[in-house]
């Protein structure tokens, strides 16, 4: 419920979230209680509804979010200066809530793209996938002369070329665990359903071959390969004509292909979060968990990821588990991931980034309990490996990092054919080959970068429109993107130099 300019979450919670500026000495009735702000607080921070003694609990969303360092006092702004991590361990519990999913959608299709192999594209691109860094560059030049207006205008039904260029593909270890991510991630991309024709191209002498990318994978019959090195082509300049001759080749064939109706089951539906702020556990997030949850009704498929961006709240999701063994995979990888933190140097606590941190989210707690709503309140099917080819339908978690470039890219990989990101503080992003719905958690910002934004979600807060009135406009947004709809960021050309797998491991 609103108060004056508060929004208070849960009857029990300590804190509420301010929906304005509130200047020092503005005075504020939540529930009878008349509070006094003795400091300034920032809009979507929080503000202290009661006391809590040093080392108290403080709660949002009903939960823990940290304990305070300092005493606070009723009206106090809560923030880094006086509230700190809950180290507490969480008790969990598997399988004993399940999904109230909103009715199921009937009959809806969008318009995809079928593959030979019955799986469902949004897009028909070309993608040139590096083996190694080294043929980056010259990926990037063949990806070029593709580029512009004109240059696919005869080829009205082929959304674009792009250079799937990466950092990494040599001096790794052979079978390590970053080896492997790797080439998942780079199989991963070459299978897309979204993805209709294949240039593999490497340097000629890498760790991971080109022809390794290939082999045994279980490509759909209608995707078109080639492969180059620019060793065997004869240096850069020929590599280039090359390709760009193959890729012209392949033009023809690629724009005879239509799209047709097929079941919304068919999306495989991306999730992720980036510059979030005090907003999206309370906007955008839940808003998307509902679209969420109308497509899983449907029987399609969502993934949920940024395993750091879990931590905290991972005790619901696991009472959500179908099975005590997803439920138990999950805190296994969460497991791993303090034990890499550590190895750093570091905590899971040091994710949120300044940026959250100037939005108004204090610990991993907190962010964490916001970013789950993204998966809404469907049952949690399976946990799978970073770029693990998704084959599970309803919501997935995928172990991937919280660092947005390389979380989507691991979920691309598993086959997300539509991806919907949602941001506070304002991120840019694309992930070409799948579209990427940008959902603004604030009106202020929304406005501001409104060239940035598909969806405002701050009207929740503001007034204007329920978390379920815009629920079903991302639903309904998701169904027309994956029917053509272009987004902003395909508008701004991006999502080419987003592509970036998770490194990991020994480089030699």
């Amino acid at each position: 419920m609103a108060a004056d300019r508060l929004l208070v979450l849960r009857p029990d919670d300590d804190v509420a979230i301010a929906t304005a500026d509130l200047p020092a000495g503005t005075r504020l009735t939540v529930g009878g209680t008349t509070l006094v702000l003795p400091r300034d607080v920032p809009r979507s921070h929080k503000v202290a509804l009661r006391a809590v003694p040093v080392g108290g609990v403080v709660h949002k969303y009903g939960q823990s979010i940290g304990r305070a360092t300092a005493d606070i006092a009723p009206g106090d702004h809560v923030h880094t200066h006086n509230l700190g991590m809950d180290d507490t361990v969480r008790a969990h519990e598997f399988g004993t809530v399940h999904a109230q999913l909103p009715p199921a959608p009937q009959g809806r299709t969008f318009d995809g793209y079928r593959r030979a192999d019955g799986r469902a594209g949004t897009r028909n691109y070309v993608a040139i996938v590096t083996s190694v860094n080294c043929s980056a560059s010259t990926a990037k030049m063949i990806a070029d002369q593709f580029r512009g207006p004109a240059a696919l205008a005869a080829y009205p039904h082929v959304d674009g070329v792009i250079a799937l260029t990466h950092g990494s593909g040599c001096g790794l270890v052979p079978g390590s665990e970053g080896a492997n991510a790797l080439v998942r991630t780079l199989r991963g991309y070459a299978r897309h359903p979204n993805v209709g024709g294949v240039l593999v191209l490497g340097l000629g002498c890498e760790m991971v071959p080109v022809q390794s990318l290939v082999d045994g994978l279980d490509l759909p019959s209608d995707t078109l390969v080639h492969t180059l090195t620019i060793q065997d082509t004869g240096g850069v300049r020929a590599t280039v004509r090359e390709g760009v001759a193959q890729i012209m080749a392949m033009l023809p064939v690629l724009d005879e292909r239509r799209r047709e109706p097929i079941p919304v089951s068919e999306l495989v539906l991306g999730l992720n979060c980036g510059g979030s702020d005090g907003y999206s556990g309370i906007t955008a997030n839940p808003a998307l968990g509902r679209a969420s949850d109308l497509l899983v009704a449907a029987g399609g498929t969502s993934v949920l990821a940024e395993t750091p961006e879990v931590f905290g709240a991972e005790h619901l999701l696991t009472r959500r588990a179908v099975s005590e063994q997803v439920g138990r995979t999950l805190l296994d990888r969460l497991d791993w991931w303090q034990r890499y933190a550590a190895a750093g140097g570091g905590t899971l606590d040091n994710n949120p980034s300044p940026g959250n941190k100037a939005g108004g989210l204090t610990t991993i707690l907190e962010k964490s309990l916001g970013a789950v709503a993204k998966g809404g309140q469907a049952d949690l099917s399976a946990v799978v490996e970073y770029a693990e080819p998704i084959t599970s339908r309803g919501l997935v978690f995928m172990d991937t990092p919280g660092y947005d470039p390389v979380s989507v890219t691991g979920i691309v990989a598993g086959g997300a054919t539509v991806v919907c990101f949602t941001t506070g503080r304002g991120s840019v992003f694309g992930c070409r080959p799948a579209p990427s719905i940008k959902l603004a958690t604030n009106t202020e910002m929304f406005e501001r970068m409104s060239d940035d934004m598909d969806v405002n979600c701050g009207r929740i807060v503001d007034g204007t429109a329920t978390l379920e009135q815009v629920g079903d406009e991302i639903f309904e947004r998701i169904i027309a993107v994956a029917s053509g709809q272009e987004t902003v960021s395909e508008g701004l050309d991006l999502g080419q130099e987003e592509f970036v797998p998770w490194q990991l491991g020994t480089v030699t």
